[in-house]
């Protein structure tokens, strides 16, 4: 073989001569199979992180390549049947004006726009650049530009290999789901909104978390759905109440978070899971995960549950899963897993939609969570976060002690701070802008009225921790309230009249 010789042949006959290795086995270096094939090692690494791709081998970094044990065989199929009444059981599609489809983009903008390069940033959603791993996503997109046919039309569905790749990172190696169960998107985001649309028609409630992602609650009110809230509490959704707004409403759909929930921080309990599940199933519903934190894990965190969708052989779990958040906001590479009828609809919208997601950034992610450096980011990512929310902590700490949240979360990138009672928030968010620091207030999480004041700071988007501490003592000059002391500035002539913007309870 020359070297000018296609991956895909390397790759043909790396897997024909793949039985010559018992299970676990370690196959030839890089530098054998080099010369044994008469090929470049870039060609080498690419055919192993196809076969990687596939399942049919796994790479250990520093340690060489073996032939991977094969799954479990898998138990009897679900039965998704269900899903015939429950994607044709919605009432007829209801006018939809102009205002609910711009609802919630004019937020969603402002979360976008960044402020100006004086303003410490504690609201946006994305890594720094300091914290994206840039090298590996350089030298990602250089091999993805490099491999055959990476300009060519990609299918509908995404190449295969990400989608085996996403198969086995969603449902664990001894998982139900395949290939077939996935559908590659162009980032969580469009994944949300191909979802919503499959799963109800304008005009019907849809069952969501409350407070939520304000991005969620502007898609679904863009398509002409109706948000209903479902509180929330430190242990996830309120199953009781969960239960009684699908009574309430006939909904066909509830959307969640189960893992470090957007803006909370709660890991849906054990307990609640399997109620999730149960409650879905009795109202032949469908449950949206979104689980957009899976790789924003601390280096601390507890051992993760799985997915509600590796719990689930009856198609009841449409999930959502992105490399984007923890990686950058450029790579918008995402998936969609499910089972059933509803793969074929979620298909179909998206063709309509976009026809598919460009082919060299499918190759781009395909290269980078094949390599080495996935890992080696992953765990990097894991300490940074850890360090960093261990910083605001202290930070809130010590400037303002009365907002210290009772349970941070050990994953994602902000804290939720609950405000005191009778707080403005946004006048709050307006004098810090004005005192050079950006949060974000915590009204657009909620589908209804807030139960009260809140502000979500993030973490990930400063150069460091020290401009996190600068950022909450600015927010503390802004509002003094918030610290505690009464909201006017003292003079040597005695108290200054009280700072507009920054109403709260009398001192």
């Amino acid at each position: 073989m020359q070297d000018s010789s296609s991956v895909a042949q390397l790759v043909a006959s790396l897997r024909k001569d793949l039985h010559r290795y018992s299970e676990g086995e370690k196959l030839p270096s890089s530098r054998e199979l080099v010369s044994r094939y008469r090929v470049s090692p870039v060609t080498v690494s690419r055919a192993v992180s196809a076969l990687a791709a596939e399942g049919l081998v796994v790479s250990r970094p520093g340690t060489g390549v073996f032939r991977s044990v094969p799954p479990r065989t898998a138990g009897p199929p679900g039965d998704v049947s269900w899903q015939d009444v429950a994607l044709s059981a919605d009432p007829s599609p209801a006018p939809v004006d102009a205002s609910s489809r711009s609802a919630g983009a004019e937020g969603l903008l402002a979360t976008l726009t960044p402020p100006p390069p004086e303003v410490i940033d504690l609201g946006g959603g994305y890594l720094h650049p300091v914290l994206q791993p840039e090298s590996a996503l350089a030298a990602a997109l250089a091999r993805a530009g490099r491999r055959p046919g990476a300009w060519s039309r990609p299918p509908v569905e995404g190449i295969t290999e990400l989608r085996h790749w996403f198969a086995r990172d969603i449902g664990g190696p001894d998982g139900r789901l395949g290939a077939s169960d996935v559908l590659i998107t162009a980032g969580g985001q469009s994944a949300l909104t191909t979802a919503l649309r499959a799963l109800a028609s304008p005009g019907a409630p849809v069952l969501v978390e409350s407070p939520t992602y304000p991005g969620l609650l502007a898609v679904a009110r863009a398509a002409g759905l109706r948000p209903v809230p479902v509180p929330v509490d430190a242990d996830g959704i309120r199953t009781d109440l969960l239960a009684e707004a699908f009574r309430a409403t006939r909904a066909r759909a509830f959307v969640c978070q189960p893992l470090f929930q957007n803006p909370t921080g709660a890991v849906l309990s054990p307990q609640r899971r399997r109620e999730v599940l149960r409650i879905a199933r009795s109202h032949s519903a469908f449950v949206l995960e979104d689980d957009f934190a899976r790789r924003l894990v601390h280096a601390d965190t507890p051992r993760l549950p799985p997915p509600l969708a590796a719990d689930d052989p009856d198609g009841l779990v449409v999930h959502v899963r992105s490399l984007t958040k923890a990686t950058s906001p450029s790579l918008r590479i995402g998936a969609l897993a499910a089972r059933g009828p509803v793969y074929e609809r979620l298909r179909a919208i998206q063709v309509i939609d976009s026809f598919f997601v460009p082919r060299p950034l499918q190759e781009t992610a395909l290269e980078l969570v094949g390599s080495p450096a996935w890992s080696r980011h992953l765990r990097s990512l894991a300490a940074a976060l850890r360090d960093r929310r261990t910083a605001a902590l202290a930070a809130l700490r010590e400037v303002l002690p009365r907002l210290l949240p009772d349970r941070p979360p050990h994953g994602g990138y902000h804290l939720w701070l609950r405000l005191p009672g009778g707080t403005d928030e946004n006048a709050v968010a307006a004098a810090a802008l004005r005192a050079g620091v950006a949060v974000t207030p915590g009204g657009p999480y909620f589908a209804a009225e807030a139960p009260g004041p809140h502000l979500r700071l993030s973490y990930v988007n400063t150069p460091g921790a020290g401009q996190f501490e600068e950022g909450v003592r600015r927010l503390r000059r802004a509002c003094p309230r918030l610290g505690g002391t009464p909201d006017a500035e003292e003079t040597p002539g005695g108290p200054a009249a009280p700072r507009p913007g920054c109403a709260g309870p009398s001192a």
